[in-house]
């Protein structure tokens, strides 16, 4: 369906990178991602796994690209371009579009780091990539710790109490890492670098952490069995092993005196991009739903002459909207200011996701049994809106770090 914008000043090219990013979504995201959510994670990681074919279509289109600046040849985006395309993306898969944007970490973080040598070992060969055959993963989470290694104010973040899985010793100009990072690093065992995190100084918790851009192809590092989960079954998610694992300090990006602004930043980023994809899950049910409700007779009348029917797709049409609009907005923001407000990308990232978990569960309701059905989309959409609630940060310790930050910045 042609889906209404409120947004009246969108260009020709806003309009015009949205309808491609729509096609790509339908045509390549959305069939990749059913077939995806129904094979095993260990067939899902084989080479002959449509999960390829989604990266190399993607690659080749430029979407690796999305987030990174055009000064190293990504696509620039303006922040509402970004949302729009990932709102579509989102649409598509949640689970897609957090691979694909993962895949983008390593090159992301080298251009963080400021160091132009980086940029060039990193970031260029990863833009230069045309068969997604270069792609990272995010190597925070960790299996003692939860969302408690995000947020930053708390006294727990910096007590040495606190200690990290993955661990490092200082040998000369080198790092040695030793540990383990868990199941839920996104893109962990189908990635060739990871943007990992791991304690530098054991006295600051993680305060004393650090950031470093890690080749998956050294010796000392394995990777763990792919998780077998509930919801976004086409996101690859699995464990990182390292055994003295030698890098060089030159790959670091940052060390404990950066380390809570880089989580800070991050945190506001991350933020944002979950609550595109989110967006788009919360406009995918809203669809189905409207499309359902024109098609199934319920009571001798189509549903959507069903009094009730029209309040719910109302309640649908706003949740839509609402995320769109705190999306767009706080994203303008952040991706305009620096540092950037990080309790509004919390509001953006709570807000959306508990929408599209109503949205998806609204659809399932209206679907009736056909909604828990495989055969049908709703049954899919509500299990990834069930993850999001969790993902990158727990709802709950993303609003207390939201409130504290409240705290800090209100006037009054």
């Amino acid at each position: 369906m042609d889906y209404f914008d409120i947004d009246i000043e969108l260009t020709e090219k806003d309009l015009a990178l949205k309808e491609a990013a729509h096609r790509f979504a339908k045509e390549v995201v959305r069939p990749v991602a059913k077939e995806l959510d129904a094979m095993s994670a260990e067939d899902y990681i084989a080479d002959s796994s449509p999960f390829n074919h989604f990266m190399k279509e993607a690659y080749k289109l430029g979407y690796h690209t999305l987030i990174l600046p055009d000064w190293v040849g990504g696509m620039g985006l303006s922040p509402k371009q970004t949302c729009i395309v990932l709102e579509e993306i989102g649409w598509g898969s949640f689970g897609l579009g957090v691979q694909l944007i993962v895949a983008s970490f390593a090159a992301l973080g080298a251009i963080y780091s400021n160091n132009d040598d980086l940029i060039e070992e990193f970031t260029k060969p990863y833009v230069a990539c045309k068969d997604g055959s270069i792609r990272a993963c995010w190597g925070g989470t960790e299996p003692d710790h939860g969302t408690d290694i995000i947020p930053t104010p708390e006294a727990w973040y910096a007590s040495p109490d606190m200690k990290p899985n993955v661990r490092s010793r200082r040998d000369g100009d080198d790092y040695i890492l030793n540990g383990q990072k868990s199941s839920w690093v996104s893109g962990g065992t189908v990635a060739s670098h990871v943007l990992l995190h791991f304690g530098i100084d054991p006295s600051q918790g993680f305060a004393g952490s650090g950031v470093a851009i890690v080749p998956l192809d050294l010796p000392g590092i394995t990777k763990g069995k792919p998780l077998e989960k509930l919801g976004q079954r086409d996101l690859n998610q699995g464990e990182l092993f390292f055994d003295d694992v030698r890098i060089p300090s030159k790959w670091i990006i940052g060390e404990p005196e950066f380390y809570t602004p880089f989580m800070e930043l991050f945190l506001t980023i991350a933020n944002l991009w979950m609550s595109m994809w989110a967006t788009g899950l919360a406009r995918a049910a809203f669809e189905e739903a409207f499309t359902y409700s024109q098609e199934r007779t319920v009571g001798l009348k189509l549903l959507k002459d069903h009094f009730y029917t029209k309040i719910r797709m109302f309640e649908m049409f706003r949740r839509v909207e609402v995320c769109r609009a705190i999306t767009r907005r706080a994203s303008e923001l952040n991706f305009t200011v620096t540092p950037g407000f990080l309790e509004y990308s919390c509001v953006a990232k709570t807000t959306t996701t508990e929408y599209c978990l109503k949205n998806a569960h609204d659809a399932v309701q209206l679907f009736g049994g056909n909604g828990i059905a495989r055969e049908y989309l709703p049954e899919k959409l509500f299990r990834d809106a069930r993850m999001t609630l969790i993902e990158d940060g727990n709802n709950e310790m993303l609003a207390a770090d939201g409130g504290h930050k409240i705290y800090e910045s209100y006037p009054i």
